[in-house]
């Protein structure tokens, strides 16, 4: 079992920049992929970024490509997602999740934690 909380969201004005952070419960953190996603209102959940547990392989969206970055922390049990150059439709919750896979796809990510808001102002 893994249990993830989510900080560091908040209101920020467009281009501004944010720094995400999940800590993990689990021991075993290190094992675990680790994936952001989004939910706008009115909107599914969508991928952000993943990383794998060596943090070798990352992936990102094409919508955030360039301006975000995840990176992870396995001595603090710790994912991140650094946002820069925020606009508007990056408003939504963002929430942390963690799997055996380090893909795009929700369905392999069997933990989830409560998600934070991000809200970009124009």
């Amino acid at each position: 079992q893994v249990q993830l909380v989510e900080s560091g969201g908040g209101l920020v004005q467009a281009g501004g920049s944010l720094r995400l952070s999940c800590a993990a419960s689990a021991r075993t953190f290190s094992s675990y992929a680790m994936g952001w996603f989004r939910q706008a209102p009115g909107m599914e959940r969508e991928f952000v970024a993943a990383i794998s547990w060596s943090a070798i392989i990352i992936a990102y969206a094409d919508s955030v490509k360039g301006r975000f970055t995840i990176s992870r922390d396995n001595a603090k049990n710790t994912v991140y997602l650094q946002m820069n150059s925020l606009a508007p439709e990056d408003t939504a919750v963002y929430y942390c999740a963690a799997g055996r896979v380090t893909t795009a796809d929700i369905q392999t990510y069997a933990y989830w934690g409560q998600g934070t808001q991000v809200t970009v102002s124009s």
